[in-house]
């Protein structure tokens, strides 16, 4: 899948592209097929909400399950985010995002950049972030919001040490990264003048759209408060002149891989040919 120039352009300026449509029905309930024994492994990188006991999201899920594995890989996928930083790119982090039904908690405001400069040392935001809708996304189910145009603004996130719920007091540092109360998160008068400078959208969209996003686009979401859960996946990907700098204590790689290989394109009837392959 190659954007036009007005779709690259449109991403250029506001910070983010919705593309619906881009994965078929029989695809995404492969995918949807996939979560419960995934949620169920209860492999290092399963986060719980503050409750204890829900899925809030899975990290590295495409390094043990071919069907995510091969999704990371897609043409549809990995051609645009080629087209919007200029190289080859390869995968940096993974996860599934649950949003339980009723349970699913907050993401504050933030820019995911902070996060892989500070925590990764990526050393610029030659970064793009492919989000892929596994449910129709609604002004009810808690759609992403984004402040379009922010990312023009450069790094404005700071570190905020907020206190850590007791549920997360066992786990290693990182954990502060994922959890409702992130570090790095937009601090309110920020917020609000970026909300007044540039406004607010919420990415609404069928099962199968894709939303691609700059890394420096100020987001966040509400709970979900929906009787039903609202799933997406989150694939960052890096370009190949944008690599990590050595440092002394790199986060866990389930969270931030040191695989630089770069990615070859799968076409798309790869996906199905691999789940028949494994049925």
């Amino acid at each position: 899948m190659h954007l036009h120039p007005e779709q690259l352009q449109a991403y250029q300026e506001q910070g983010y592209l919705l593309v619906e449509n881009c994965f078929l029905p029989t695809e995404i309930e492969i995918m949807k097929t996939e979560l419960p024994g995934i949620y169920a492994e209860g492999k290092t990188g399963t986060i719980i909400e503050k409750d204890g006991t829900t899925i809030r999201a899975i990290y590295g899920a495409h390094t043990y399950n071919s069907v995510f594995d091969c999704l990371s890989k897609q043409a549809r996928i990995i051609e645009p985010i080629q087209q919007m930083l200029g190289s080859s790119v390869y995968l940096h982090q993974f996860h599934i995002n649950a949003k339980k039904a009723l349970t699913g908690d907050v993401y504050l405001w933030h820019q995911d950049y902070a996060y892989h400069l500070k925590e990764d040392s990526i050393p610029t935001p030659r970064v793009a972030i492919a989000i892929i809708f596994l449910d129709e996304v609604h002004e009810f189910n808690s759609p992403l919001m984004v402040i379009p145009g922010s990312h023009k603004e450069g790094l404005i996130a700071e570190k905020s040490n907020p206190k850590q719920h007791d549920t997360y007091q066992e786990y290693d540092s990182w954990i502060a990264n994922v959890t409702s109360n992130i570090n790095y998160a937009v601090d309110r008068a920020t917020l609000k003048r970026l909300t007044k400078k540039y406004g607010t959208v919420g990415l609404k969209g069928s099962a199968g759209s894709i939303v691609f996003l700059h890394p420096n686009c100020v987001h966040g979401s509400t709970a979900n408060i929906y009787p039903f859960d609202r799933t997406v996946v989150v694939i960052v990907y890096n370009s190949i002149e944008n690599l990590p700098l050595p440092m002394e204590k790199p986060r866990p790689d389930f969270l931030a891989s040191r695989d630089c290989t770069p990615i070859e394109p799968l076409l798309g009837d790869a996906f199905l040919a691999d789940s028949l392959a494994n049925s």
